[in-house]
């Protein structure tokens, strides 16, 4: 396959490059190591997962030290992979994925839940640990240099949730770490909690009930507030018990809600503000920042949760892909509460969006990163920066190419947002390989590219580690 299709083919290989072929002019200073994770194998046996979000989870890592480039990659042994390869069949329940065929076989899933540990969205650091993440809240800790798995996280409380986000966000001053929880229940709960940086133990900092709760991918920080983005895809607590549906399934798109915002104060856990949009859906949050009694919250939305059923693998395998990027939307969040304008940033569309985490987390900012879509009725394939402040946007594409989520990593002691360099792993179908690429984040040219011998699969999300 020579297409963008061949990203969501199967890698079952597991290597170890101890140095890359390296083109062009590689920074000296930049050191440290970039791990991705993403799904990487669709099917177990005769059976197919059904979505992207699905697939066994892989971990690719480059290591970068004095202009040489190595890689490794390594599936994630999670419980949902091992019983899956020993008994030949999909065994665990994913995102939109049900193994369970019988009428028994689901009504014995609701006595003995097994939750997926195919922690295949995001890394971060937890406790002195490296894990893999995904939104049950079953973290998966890993070595960092043979990415060999270490096993689940056990949290050091007695906290109960089902489902979590993959996008926590970090305190800059004090290393905490914010997340948010739903426990689902004949009273369901959304839950604010916070971990110190040095052990893995969560202190609920505010619970809200909730009768019908929505799916919510990411949440928002500002330097005060917490914000969840209530989206209306929305969930009765009992259908995930007794449809027998995947996951995802059993939630419903009801425009008539609108969007609701609950913003929560940090310090007590109050809320302080509810506002109310239009409807809207969202998987990706990129920033937000407190200024002038209000809270400006820029979001990559959707007009309805149709992008979820886009991201099906037939459809994504089909002739016409979903581009799988949306708009850059700021809304206008009033403290006290209200109806929320917003309005598009630019016309670029785009996704997983990076920021210079460093200058811009929950400040005034400038500059965000994604993937974005340069030709019409083709998968993302295209890297985008947008000035959110002028509205104006770069590009950067290399014809039959397809880049993955590009990370930032700042020139040492830089404070621009734009000073330093994104690196992207960007498939090339028709050489059958993918390359990590270091684009110059101030001019969007290419600086140098590092050569993987084979096809990495379309990834989510990944960070850089000194």
């Amino acid at each position: 396959m020579t297409d963008y299709r061949q990203g969501f083919d199967d890698l079952t290989r597991e290597i170890h490059e101890p140095e890359l072929p390296v083109d062009g002019d590689w920074p000296d200073w930049l050191s440290g190591t970039l791990i991705r994770n993403g799904p990487a194998q669709f099917s177990v046996g005769d059976q197919d997962y059904r979505h992207w979000f699905d697939g066994h989870a892989m971990l690719h890592a480059f290591r970068m030290d004095n202009g040489t480039v190595s890689y490794r990659n390594r599936f994630l042994e999670t419980k949902s992979r091992t019983e899956a390869l020993a008994a030949g069949e999909i065994v665990r329940s994913e995102f939109a994925t049900d193994p369970c065929r019988s009428l028994f076989g689901r009504v014995m899933s609701v006595f003995n839940p097994t939750p997926t540990d195919n922690a295949s969205i995001n890394v971060a650091r937890l406790d002195d640990q490296y894990v893999a993440m995904t939104e049950t809240p079953l973290p998966v800790a890993f070595d960092p240099e043979t990415l060999n798995t270490v096993g689940v996280v056990d949290y050091d409380d007695d906290v109960d949730a089902q489902m979590t986000t993959a996008h926590p966000h970090v305190e800059p001053d004090t290393g905490t770490i914010f997340t948010y929880q739903t426990a689902f229940g004949r009273q369901s709960e959304y839950q604010i909690c916070s971990l110190p940086s040095d052990r893995a133990k969560r202190t609920v900092r505010a619970s809200l009930d909730v009768a019908r709760p929505s799916y919510m991918h990411s949440f928002g920080m500002t330097e005060q507030y917490v914000i969840l983005s209530e989206w209306p895809l929305v969930v009765d607590p009992l259908d995930l018990l007794l449809r027998g549906q995947p996951f995802i399934e059993n939630f419903e798109w009801m425009p008539e809600r609108g969007t609701r915002f609950r913003i929560l104060r940090k310090a007590d856990g109050a809320e302080v503000a509810t506002c109310t949009a239009d409807a809207a859906f969202a998987f990706h949050h990129v920033n937000a920042f407190e200024q002038d009694g209000e809270i400006a919250c820029d979001i990559v939305t959707y007009p309805d949760a149709s992008i979820i059923d886009e991201l099906y693998l037939d459809n994504l395998r089909g002739e016409k892909p979903s581009p799988g990027t949306g708009s850059l939307r700021r809304y206008q969040l009033p403290l006290e509460g209200g109806r929320a304008p917003s309005h598009v940033l630019s016309e670029e569309t785009l996704e997983l969006p990076r920021l210079h985490e460093a200058s811009a987390r929950a400040q005034p900012y400038n500059i965000v990163y994604g993937i974005g879509t340069r030709h019409e009725g083709n998968f993302a394939d295209q890297l985008v920066k947008i000035d959110v402040e002028s509205e104006e946007a770069q590009t950067w594409h290399a014809g039959g190419t397809y880049p993955g989520e590009p990370v930032f990593v700042p020139r040492p002691d830089a404070t621009a947002e734009d000073d330093g360099v994104l690196l992207s792993v960007v498939l090339d179908p028709a050489d059958d390989h993918s390359f990590l690429l270091v684009l110059d984040a101030a001019t969007f040219a290419e600086r140098a590219r590092a050569t993987v011998p084979h096809a990495i699969p379309f990834g989510f999300h990944g960070q850089f580690f000194e």
